[in-house]
């Protein structure tokens, strides 16, 4: 078993990630993650023991009984949320996970009301956190800190996990963890996720739930991914070399209408125009065939799936809202489901909550 405090961060850094996740597990024989850092962390066998976990959670809420058990499980245990970029659906899906298994929370959404406004590096007030709570839940514009806080805190006299809500244009694991757990739910019934056709649609450049989900989607079978986008906003060349390197089939076009045609999910992602170089970039490339609306909408199969990370600004049209298959809002409560379930297994409780008399 790999151990993260006999690395130094030199050699822990240059690691690929496949190389990095066995330094970042429960340890014991368990191979969940203590640190969740990455997308890459999560076989198939994970994900279907958390997607197990978010229904039992889900079915033992649903009791005054139950929901009162859930909120005693971790009622021990503190979370800091650190968000130094911005958010109000992931910040508050995390806040919502931690309720429901009674952690009490901790949270600082703006530096300049920490001593970061006084010059303190996001180093030392992650550290300083870590004194108070038991876990840090931790969303950056910087990509990288959040493997350097997990490296920092494994090392420290105090360990802490660190559970990654977003790191740069890199990774958002837990997003990809809903996204997964929705596309399971959807399909459940109608043959599973096993051969579908997921596409991809918008900023895939820059939309870091892209990556990560692409990843996820590897872990099943004969999935082929297509991806539509502007040039200048094409999924990046590590993300098909990866597909490649795995033989996952996948396409790339600029023809929304007869990806549609093909598709079981659509995953429609907005323009990450807050990662312009330059002021206005975004706004010169032309995605008005980016959008999905009624004419998309009739070209979808009938057991479709519309997805969006949200928050959305036209690329979806409001008019697909009530249509069964958009999937989009129970995605987001699908985020508090999982992200409880992905906390509960950090703190190795998967097994007393799969066997709880409720």
């Amino acid at each position: 078993m790999a151990n993260i405090t006999e690395i130094s961060w030199e050699n822990f850094e240059a690691l690929s990630l496949d190389e990095k996740k066995p330094y970042l597990q429960r340890g014991g024989g368990d191979t969940m993650p203590y640190h969740t850092l990455f997308a890459q962390q999560f076989d198939r066998d994970l994900l279907e023991r958390l997607c197990a976990l978010s229904n039992r959670i889900r079915f033992i809420n649903k009791s005054k009984e139950g929901a009162l058990y859930l909120k005693s499980v971790l009622a021990h245990k503190r979370a800091m949320l650190y968000f130094s970029q911005p958010s109000s659906r992931t910040f508050l899906s995390h806040l919502a996970a931690c309720q429901l298994l009674g952690i009490t929370t901790g949270s600082v959404r703006d530096a300049a009301t920490s001593s970061e406004f006084k010059g303190e590096s996001r180093e030392d007030s992650i550290r300083t956190f870590s004194s108070y709570f038991d876990m840090i839940i931790m969303r950056s514009p910087e990509q990288g800190l959040a493997e350097k806080m997990a490296w920092e805190l494994s090392n420290a006299s105090r360990p802490v996990p660190i559970l990654n809500a977003g790191s740069g244009k890199d990774q958002h694991p837990t997003q990809a963890l809903l996204d997964i757990y929705t596309l399971v739910r959807s399909f459940e019934e109608k043959g599973g996720l096993d051969g579908r056709t997921v596409v991809f649609c918008g900023d895939l450049l820059r939309g870091r739930t892209v990556r990560s989900l692409s990843y996820l989607l590897t872990n099943f079978k004969d999935v082929k991914q297509i991806f539509v986008a502007p040039p200048a906003l094409r999924v990046p060349d590590d993300v098909v070399a990866s597909l490649a390197a795995k033989g996952v089939s996948y396409e790339i076009t600029e023809d929304l209408k007869a990806a549609v045609k093909v598709a079981d999910a659509v995953y429609m992602t907005r323009i990450q125009d807050e990662w312009d170089e330059s002021k206005g970039e975004s706004a010169r490339i032309d995605t008005s065939r980016f959008k999905f609306g009624a004419e998309e909408l009739a070209l979808l199969g009938p057991d479709g799936a519309i997805m969006h990370p949200l928050p959305r600004r036209d690329e979806i049209a409001t008019c697909c809202d009530r249509d069964p298959r958009a999937m989009y809002w129970r995605q987001m409560r699908n985020g508090m489901w999982i992200r409880a379930a992905l906390i509960a297994s950090t703190f190795g409780l998967e097994k007393e909550i799969m066997n709880c008399g409720y």
